[in-house]
């Protein structure tokens, strides 16, 4: 599977045994390569105001087009690209086929997104070039998280606690290395405080004002110090899981998208991307590693409780980890709040 997403990211072609031939629209190195149909996403369709697309209820989900043209990469990048819009916005009439290949097309769509590129697809297109050849279920086998193991661990000492331990995660399968940073004494009979924390560069490294990450996750290693202090200790998992999972290039351009006047969810669908797309599988197997069965868990979000609690994790208390907005992200937390369920005030 990392094979597939790195073809993905040099633009080569995937080849689905039995099924379609599907050049990546975005990044494809292939000049003349041309095509009847595209594979775009559902949200993607419905903003081309393709109005017989049939998965409107899941934004993500594949849906298969042609038009009275057949498709080269000029043409097709458009329809691939939000960024695109307002410089072409005249594109169609298209009309959405029937998908009798909905396994390598949803297979597709998900190593788009883990590749960090656009997901929209030339289908069975001539002059793609070598294709590499893709499993459906091999993405199965990326996503089995008892590949995840302990890599490394050792003494980190940081601004909000000097005694701080950092445990590195690896998977064979997977370039990303997780993390966690282990704050006062273990203690196997007490939950710890416990904040997942997605990758930001542009919040956590940058101190970006559109998000609340940063300030998120300095009050985190500050709380889990002061709980430390007091016979307590503190669990953060930091995540390589930038832009709720869409990837930095994507989230860059949602950010673009929300200069335009998006808000943040309706930004990921112009993109043809999910709203969440983080791995909280993996976030169960850290904590499983590391000899956590119940935690204290610092969020807002009921959804990120449930989807832990799913995987096996005890939940024992929500500890709310609200900051105070600032002019750049008040309109993102409010769209947190209103339309993705976060319990802010």
């Amino acid at each position: 599977m990392a094979q597939a997403i790195d073809a993905l990211r040099h633009g080569w072609p995937l080849a689905f045994p039995g099924g379609p031939v599907l050049l990546p629209v975005e990044t494809a190195v292939a000049p003349d390569a041309h095509s009847r149909s595209m594979l775009i996403s559902a949200a993607r369709a419905a903003t081309l105001k393709l109005a017989n697309q049939r998965e409107a209820a899941e934004p993500h989900a594949p849906v298969l087009i042609h038009g009275a043209e057949p498709f080269d990469l000029a043409s097709g990048r458009p329809i691939a690209d939000p960024a695109m819009d307002l410089n072409a916005p005249l594109k169609g009439p298209f009309k959405a086929d029937s998908l009798d290949w909905r396994a390598a097309a949803e297979a597709a769509m998900e190593l788009a997104r883990l590749a960090g590129v656009l997901p929209a697809f030339l289908v069975d297109p001539e002059n793609p070039g070598e294709a590499a050849i893709v499993e459906t279920g091999d993405l199965a086998a990326w996503t089995d998280t008892t590949r995840l193991i302990i890599a490394t661990r050792a003494h980190l000492p940081v601004a909000a606690a000097e005694d701080a331990e950092i445990v590195a995660f690896r998977s064979a399968d997977d370039t990303r290395e997780h993390v966690a940073l282990v704050i006062g004494q273990q203690d196997s009979g007490r939950a710890p405080l416990v904040r997942l924390h997605s990758e930001c560069l542009t919040g956590d490294i940058l101190g970006s004002l559109k998000c609340d990450c940063g300030p998120q996750l300095d009050a985190a290693l500050r709380a889990m110090a002061d709980e430390a202090a007091q016979g307590g200790w503190g669990v953060l998992l930091y995540l390589r899981q930038e832009g709720r999972g869409i990837g930095l290039v994507n989230k860059l351009r949602a950010y673009r998208l929300q200069d335009q006047g998006f808000d943040t969810l309706d930004a990921n669908r112009r993109l043809g991307l999910p709203d969440e797309a983080r791995d909280f599988p993996v976030a169960a197997r850290m904590l499983r590693l590391l000899g956590v069965r119940a935690i204290r868990l610092m969020t807002n979000n009921p959804a990120k409780v449930a989807a832990l609690e799913v995987e096996g994790v005890t939940v024992a208390e929500r500890v709310p980890h609200q900051l105070p907005p600032n002019p750049h992200n008040a309109r993102y937390l409010d769209t947190k709040r209103d339309r993705a369920g976060h319990l802010l005030d």
